[in-house]
């Protein structure tokens, strides 16, 4: 899976925001609101295909957390962005 084309993220005050740019400004009204760890994860799946698996891998190496908290955070991230139409699967 993958962020769809047409989408950006942009720093807002302390946190970011995840909006629809260009011809997707037509198609989505979506307006995502995420934490430095969600920016974290929004940034990979930007950059190329990810399975939950390397998204886990990728928090656990660069957050202290533990695999259960960051493997249930992922699932709901990706379940947040899934049903705003902002992920390719």
């Amino acid at each position: 899976m993958k962020i769809k084309n047409g989408f950006v993220l942009e720093p807002v005050g302390g946190a970011y925001i995840a909006i629809a740019v260009g011809k997707e400004t037509n198609n989505s009204n979506a307006l995502i609101r995420m934490n430095s760890s969600g920016a974290f994860l929004w940034n990979l799946l930007s950059e190329g295909e990810h399975t939950e698996k390397s998204l886990l891998d990728a928090m656990l190496a660069e957050y202290d957390v533990s695999e259960e908290i960051a493997a249930r955070d992922i699932a709901a991230f990706i379940k947040k962005l899934s049903d705003a139409g902002l992920l390719e699967q």
